[in-house]
């Protein structure tokens, strides 16, 4: 079992102060928040992809590569990349060199985005959302697997025989797929024999147990090694060193953040039913002291099959040295016991 962190380096209005981190201010936190990451023994920490002023990780591959410098051991991806809305050669040189400069540490995340800030940014339709996906996947694949390759697309213009440098250190380099939970894209993932990352925020996450079976079905139907097939988690989640005081600290800037996107998307008030409720075994929130967190994790990789935990952290803004603590108890008490309770099951 891998547990790590992500983040979309969010930089909301303290719900106690009103005040807003700069992004400047909020970039270097989370540079210091992934080297302690490191420091604590957690195995991945994955940097988002947004454009718009609530966050500040449009550059997520440049954040990646401050923290590569500074750490020895975690592994660094994107989480989500848009690819729809870039360009996949450029993303490939920049995760290359990532790859590069961390040693061999880097992987990447693709999907195809669930706020869609980035379509009208660079330039493209959303009539075209599934079709630009799929293209962009295709090449960045090509590349990733030949040094030159020849392309020829509806969204790119085409080039002959051409190599993309640098090279990446891995071979092949991780690239995993993900999804809000969507059968199409479980399925894609499937067919490619790519691992799969599911995002799930909300209701029971035992709710996406059939897309994982989806999944793995469509892997097995194009004939690869269902055993060799990963699936991650992505979830909402704090650790502090009581439950009482988990809940103080996360349950407003989590309030805040879902009643001010929940405006665009015409969701209803959260409530602090709702939160409490996501806060039991079966609920999407892993909230709480180390070893409620930790029992958590491990009854749902049970369920669901994950091999790979992220806690997306923190949820709206709070203060730097909460989530530095959360951080820190993830890797140092939850991640111990969730290794400690599947080894002994094993």
């Amino acid at each position: 079992m891998e547990i790590g962190v992500d983040t979309f380096i969010e930089t909301m209005p303290d719900v106690h102060t009103g005040k807003t981190i700069s992004h400047a201010e909020r970039l270097r936190e989370v540079v210091e928040e992934i080297v302690l990451a490191d420091q604590v023994g957690l195995d991945i920490y994955g940097v988002g992809e947004h454009h718009r002023k609530e966050f500040a990780d449009s550059a997520t591959a440049v954040v990646l590569a401050a923290a590569a410098s500074k750490t020895q051991k975690i592994r660094l991806t994107s989480s989500v990349t848009v690819l729809s809305a870039a360009d996949p050669v450029r993303v490939f040189q920049q995760f290359a060199t990532l790859d590069g400069i961390s040693n061999g540490r880097a992987e990447i995340i693709v999907g195809r985005g669930s706020m869609v800030d980035a379509f009208p940014l660079f330039g493209f339709n959303l009539d075209d959302y599934e079709e630009l996906f799929e293209e962009k996947l295709e090449l960045f694949l090509k590349l990733r697997d030949s040094e030159k390759v020849t392309w020829r697309g509806g969204h790119r213009p085409a080039f002959t025989n051409l190599g993309v440098y640098p090279r990446p250190v891995q071979n092949p380099f991780p690239v995993w797929i993900g999804s809000g939970g969507n059968p199409e894209s479980a399925a894609r993932a499937g067919v490619l024999g790519l691992p799969f990352v599911l995002a799930i925020i909300g209701g029971s996450p035992l709710q996406f147990a059939p897309a994982v079976q989806h999944y793995k079905k469509a892997a097995a139907r194009a004939g690869h090694d269902v055993s060799k097939l990963r699936v991650a988690t992505h979830s909402l989640g704090f650790v502090a060193d009581s439950t009482s005081l988990a809940v103080e600290k996360y349950f407003e800037p989590t309030q805040a953040s879902f009643n001010y996107f929940g405006q665009e998307r015409r969701w209803g008030q959260y409530t602090r039913a709702q939160f409490d409720a996501s806060r039991t075994l079966e609920g999407a929130l892993y909230v709480g002291d180390p070893q409620t967190v930790a029992d958590k994790i491990v009854f749902m990789s049970k369920q669901l099959g994950f091999s790979r935990f992220f806690m997306h952290l923190p949820v709206g803004t709070m203060p730097h040295e909460d989530v530095m603590r959360a951080i820190y108890l993830l890797g140092t008490e939850v991640a111990p016991r969730v290794r400690e309770a599947l080894a002994k099951e094993n």
